[in-house]
C-alpha cells in the first residue's frame, strides 16, 4: 500500500479516536484557559508535533467571544513563540514561528470568508501540504468544503462575561 495512503488512513484512524473521547473543561479567566491550552499541548504525543506527514490541523467551532483566540494565545505561548498572538480577524491569516520546533503556528479566522474555495487565496492547500504547520482554523463550519478528515475539532462556548466551555480530545 502507498506510503502516503497509510498515513491517512493512521490519522484518519488517531482522528476517530479522539473524537470519541472528548472531555469539556470550564475556565473562568484568561489564565485558565491560557493554561488548560498549556496542558493540553503538553498532552499532545511528540508524534502528532514532529510528525514529518502532514501538518496538524484544529478546527475551533464557538460563538464570538467563546475563548477560541485566547486558546490559541495559550498553544502559542506554551510551544514558545516569541510574539503576542493576536485575533486574525481583520487579516484572515496569522503565522507564527515556534523557534524550539522549526515549526509554524499558522491562525486562519474564516468567518468573513464566504466558502471553502475562498481558502486557496490563502494558498491554503501549499499550508497543509507543509508538515512544518499547525494549524488552527476558527469558524471552520463556513469553509468545511476545505479541511481535511483529519482536521481535529475543539469546541468553545460562552458561558459568561468569565467563564468559558471548552471541549478538547481527552
Amino acid at each position: 500500500m502507498h506510503k502516503s495512503l497509510v498515513n491517512s488512513g493512521l490519522l484518519f484512524f488517531a482522528f476517530c479516536a479522539m473524537i470519541s473521547l472528548m472531555a469539556k473543561h470550564t475556565t473562568k479567566s484568561l489564565e485558565e484557559t491560557h493554561k488548560l491550552a498549556a496542558d493540553f499541548v503538553s498532552r499532545l504525543p511528540n508524534s502528532q508535533l514532529l510528525t514529518p506527514n502532514s501538518c496538524l490541523i484544529f478546527a475551533l467551532h464557538g460563538d464570538l467571544g467563546s475563548g477560541k483566540t485566547a486558546f490559541v494565545q495559550g498553544v502559542a505561548k506554551a510551544l514558545g513563540v516569541k510574539h503576542h498572538v493576536t485575533s486574525p480577524t481583520f487579516v484572515i491569516q496569522k503565522r507564527y514561528e515556534i523557534p524550539d520546533l522549526s515549526k509554524n503556528i499558522i491562525h486562519i479566522d474564516a468567518y468573513r470568508l464566504g466558502e471553502g474555495s475562498d481558502m486557496s487565496a490563502l494558498r491554503f492547500n501549499e499550508t497543509l501540504a507543509d508538515p512544518n504547520n499547525i494549524v488552527f482554523i476558527e469558524w471552520p463550519n463556513i469553509v468545511t468544503s476545505a479541511l481535511p478528515e483529519h482536521a481535529i475539532p475543539l469546541k468553545f462556548k460562552f458561558i459568561d462575561e468569565t467563564t468559558r466551555e471548552i471541549e478538547l480530545p481527552n
